[in-house]
C-alpha cells in the first residue's frame, strides 16, 4: 500500500522543532545566568576573580558604545519633546509637558536606549569573540586544561556589562531629559520654573530606581545571549556572522518582552501621583 501524504505535516513538524529548539535555548540561557552570577560571586568572594578582563571588557565597552549612545539620545531628546509639546500645545496642557518628557525618559527611554546599545553594539562584538574562540576550538582547549569558560570568559563580561549599563543610563537620562529641556524651554513654548515644577511634581525617586534596575537587568540578558551564541558558535566564519545576527534579533525580542512586563508590574505597584 502507498503511503498517503498528511497536508500540512511538514511544516507542523518544522513548528514543533523551531518550538523544541526554543525551549532549549531559554533553558540554556537561564542555566548559563545561574552558572555566570555563581562564578562572579564565588570568584570575588575567594579573591579568584580576573579583574583585569573585567577592567579590559569594561573600557571596551564603554568604548564602543559611550559615544553612539549619546548619538541616539539626542535625537531622542529632541523627538519626544517635539511630539508631546505637539499634542500638549493642541490640549491646552503644555505646563505637563515637563511631567511627561522627565517621566517617559526616565521609564522608558534611558533604559532601552542602553539596552539597544549594549545588545547591539557591546552584544554583537562579545558574540563575535567567544564565536571566533569557539570555531578556533579554543573554548574546547580551555574545558581540556580543566578552566571554565563561564568563569574565565562570561562571568568578567557580565560584571562589566552590568557597571556600564548602569553608567550609561544615567548618561542618557541627563542628555535626552537636557537636550528635551532646552528644546521645550528654549522654543518658547513654557517657561523653565513650569517645566521643572512639573516634573517635580510628578516624578519620585522610584522612576530613576526602575530605570536603573532596567539597564541592570536588560545588561545581564543581552550579555547572556550574546556569550550564549558566541559559546555555540559553529560553522566556521559564516557561523559566527549567523550567531552574531541570532544574539542580536533575540536580544532586542527578549528585551522588548521583559520591559513590557516590568513596566506593567510597575504601573501597578506605584500608580502616578501628584507629590
Amino acid at each position: 500500500m502507498s503511503s498517503i501524504a498528511i497536508p500540512g505535516r511538514t511544516q507542523l513538524d518544522h513548528l514543533l522543532d523551531r518550538a523544541r529548539k526554543g525551549v532549549i535555548t531559554s533553558g540554556e540561557l537561564v542555566v548559563l545566568g545561574v552558572e555566570s552570577i555563581q562564578a562572579m560571586a564565588s570568584d570575588i568572594a575567594r579573591r579568584k576573580f580576573s579583574w583585569e578582563e573585567f577592567m579590559l571588557q569594561a573600557w571596551f565597552m564603554t568604548r564602543v558604545s559611550l559615544l553612539p549612545t549619546i548619538l541616539v539620545a539626542i535625537p531622542f531628546g529632541v523627538i519626544t519633546s517635539v511630539q508631546i509639546g505637539a499634542v500638549a500645545n493642541q490640549i491646552g496642557a503644555t505646563s505637563f509637558s515637563g511631567a511627561v518628557n522627565g517621566i517617559g525618559v526616565l521609564r522608558q527611554g534611558a533604559p532601552l536606549v542602553t539596552s539597544l546599545m549594549i545588545a547591539g553594539a557591546v552584544g554583537s562584538a562579545i558574540c563575535s569573540d567567544l564565536g571566533a574562540r569557539t570555531v578556533r576550538e579554543e573554548i574546547d582547549a580551555l574545558k581540556v586544561m580543566g578552566i571554565s569558560p563561564v568563569q574565565r570568559l562570561v562571568a568578567p563580561r557580565v560584571l562589566a556589562a552590568l557597571v556600564v549599563a548602569e553608567l550609561l543610563t544615567v548618561i542618557v537620562s541627563m542628555t535626552a531629559m537636557t537636550t528635551a529641556y532646552v528644546m521645550n524651554v528654549g522654543g518658547g513654548s513654557i517657561s523653565s520654573g513650569a517645566y521643572l515644577d512639573s516634573f517635580i511634581s510628578f516624578s519620585n525617586p522610584m522612576d530613576f530606581f526602575l530605570a536603573e534596575f532596567k539597564a541592570l537587568l536588560f545588561g545581564f540578558i543581552a550579555t547572556i545571549v550574546a556569550s550564549h551564541k558566541g559559546l555555540h558558535a559553529k560553522g566556521g566564519p559564516k557561523g559566527v556572522a549567523d550567531a552574531v545576527n541570532e544574539a542580536v534579533v533575540l536580544s532586542v525580542i527578549i528585551l522588548a518582552a521583559v520591559n513590557v512586563a516590568i513596566t506593567q508590574a510597575y504601573v501597578m505597584v506605584f500608580p502616578a501621583s501628584i507629590t
